[in-house]
């Protein structure tokens, strides 16, 4: 089974397909596509079009093997219209029938749901109907083609229980994806913990038995899905809190919100203008923080980047995804780390 060394390019970001280093990546996701309201054809969004028609073309320069996937949904889409597309066949299979077209046209190896919250029982069985028919539609279009099967994935929350009476539909994503795409980014943020600071993605939590990334990991081997089938999420971005008092700078130290304008806050613009900070690793935690007068940012860095990276390696999973690849350092130095950590684990 390969392993994925994967990063998203997403469209609204003003990054340039043309500055990926490819070959950094197993995978790269073309972010994203959009599912039309009324008729549930998958079309690229009008703004960047152009780069998702030669998406697959250019990044293969600089590393001929890199597998490419179109991502569809995410990016504030409405999750409405995933729900209402697959409540009947009918409407499942034009969104299927269309994807499997508009990712062979532009030579695509794969297709991934960014559909992340479904918010009913019916709409978690529905999600797993619509995986089990596009898994069956994408063997049925390689055969006919005489071309390899596309890739299939999805992007999920970090824990198999999105809450404690809603859980996904193992079985169905077991039997009809490649993989999935763990999004264990966003665990504490100004949104959620306005009052305290906190870190965005802790790898471990001491204070928590719920708040962690691994303790997503493994509620979704417990609930019955392979590790090898469970990618991991690597935020290239920070979460930001104003502090209630500048010499209280520890994680969970009283906050007043986000810093005005900042959250999210990519890591190449902390390391730009946190210059002069105090930059922090708390090993406990597997998180990166730094704090200057009452600005408080929690973070992945390099010593959290490459733990990750060790920690996902050493527990079979299937590899890990970078989002997004503007949030990097122009030198592309998250992903440099990321790929020499899987190499080196």
């Amino acid at each position: 089974m390969a392993q994925v060394k994967a990063g998203y390019w997403y469209f609204q970001s003003n990054f340039p397909v043309t500055n990926i280093d490819s070959s950094l990546f197993t995978h790269l996701f073309a972010a994203f596509a959009n599912v039309d309201p009324i008729s549930y054809q998958v079309a690229f969004p009008l703004k960047g079009s152009v780069q998702f028609h030669f998406f697959t073309e250019s990044v293969r320069q600089g590393n001929p093997d890199v597998k490419t996937i179109l991502s569809i949904g995410g990016g504030g889409s409405d999750p409405s219209i995933f729900a209402s597309m697959t409540s009947t066949p009918g409407s499942r299979q034009t969104f299927i029938d269309s994807s499997i077209r508009l990712a062979r046209t532009y030579n695509y190896d794969g297709l991934s749901l960014n559909w992340q919250h479904p918010y009913s029982s019916e709409e978690m069985a529905n999600l797993g109907s619509l995986l089990t028919e596009w898994r069956a539609a994408v063997k049925e279009e390689s055969r006919r083609a005489g071309k390899a099967p596309l890739l299939l994935a999805a992007a999920v929350f970090y824990s198999s229980d999105f809450s404690s009476f809603l859980k996904y539909p193992i079985q169905a994503i077991s039997d009809s994806l490649d993989w999935v795409n763990v999004m264990a980014d966003d665990v504490y943020t100004p949104d959620l913990s306005p009052k305290l600071t906190g870190p965005p993605a802790p790898l471990y939590n001491p204070t928590s038995c719920q708040s962690s990334v691994d303790t997503g990991v493994r509620a979704w081997i417990r609930a019955g899905l392979q590790a090898n089938r469970l990618v991991l999420c690597l935020p290239f971005h920070g979460r930001s809190w104003v502090l209630a008092n500048a010499k209280n700078h520890e994680i969970f130290s009283p906050a007043n919100g986000a810093v005005a304008g900042s959250d999210p806050i990519p890591y190449s613009k902390i390391v730009s203008t946190m210059t002069s900070a105090v930059k922090e690793f708390d090993p406990s935690y597997v998180t990166d923080y730094c704090y200057s007068g009452t600005t408080w940012i929690g973070y992945d860095g390099k010593d959290s980047i490459s733990t990750k990276v060790r920690y996902a390696k050493k527990k079979g999973l299937r590899g890990y995804f970078a989002w997004h690849l503007d949030d990097d350092t122009v030198d592309c130095n998250l992903s440099k780390i990321a790929s020499e950590a899987w190499d080196n684990a």
